[in-house]
Order: structure tokens, then sequence, then C-alpha cells
């Protein structure tokens, strides 16, 4: 089974910060693929909160999510849809 990969720009004005980044982990959760975020320079675990912070993702920056096994098409779309939200649900 192939990775699938895709690319979203944070909207939200102050980034990824920490409550976002609880919320992408517990949705990240969800799904059984294994899950990866990147920002051009690295790559960190998607169910990890300190590593999805240290990735210092500021409004405006493009965030790549990789995903592998089953359900990972649901899976990226619902962490880009996390991603690109621009304000807070």
């Amino acid at each position: 089974m192939s990775a699938l990969e895709r690319s979203f720009v944070v909207a939200r004005e102050l980034g990824l910060h920490a409550r976002p980044a609880g919320e992408f982990v517990k949705i990240a959760g969800q799904y059984a693929s294994d899950i990866q975020v990147g920002n051009g320079r690295e790559w960190v675990n998607g169910r990890s909160v300190l590593s999805i912070l240290s990735l210092a993702a500021s409004r405006g920056t493009t965030l790549t999510v990789r995903a592998e096994g089953e359900d990972a098409e649901a899976a990226l779309g619902a962490l880009g849809e996390l991603i690109e939200r621009p304000h807070e649900a």
C-alpha cells in the first residue's frame, strides 16, 4: 500500500498552536493509517502533539500530510480541513 500526500496551508491567525495541534492528534487517532506531517525541512509523527508543535507552523505555513493505510484518503481530508480552517470550531 502506497502513501498518499497532500499539502495544506495553515489558515489560523495564531498558526497550529497547542489547541489545534491537540485536535490534529485527536483526529489522527481516529484513523488506522500511519500519519506524518512535514514542513519542507522535517517530518514528524502526526500522533504526537509535541512533534507537531516542533514544526512551528505559523499562519501561511505549508504543511504536507502523509498517510499510509486503508483509510488514508479520509484521514487526509479530515486533517486538511483542520489545517485550513481559519478559526477555532
